[in-house]
């Protein structure tokens, strides 16, 4: 897992920048992948330091 740094809204998803070996790279989710897992897109905009991303699985989680 890999923290979020920084989001950026898309046309039709969400980009969510992290931090890997010195580089910032980005993986990007549509809305209907955020909903599949119950994370809330306005509040990744918002406060996107309450978030990880796991670029293998192509997944985000709301960390603890």
């Amino acid at each position: 897992m890999k923290d979020i740094v920084a989001t950026r809204r898309m046309e039709n998803g969400i980009a969510c920048y992290y931090g890997e070996k010195g580089k910032e790279k980005f993986e990007t989710f549509n809305y209907n992948e955020l909903i599949d897992m119950k994370i809330n897109a306005l509040d990744l905009l918002n406060d996107p330091k309450n978030y990880a991303v796991d670029p293998a699985n192509h997944k985000v989680i709301m960390k603890k």
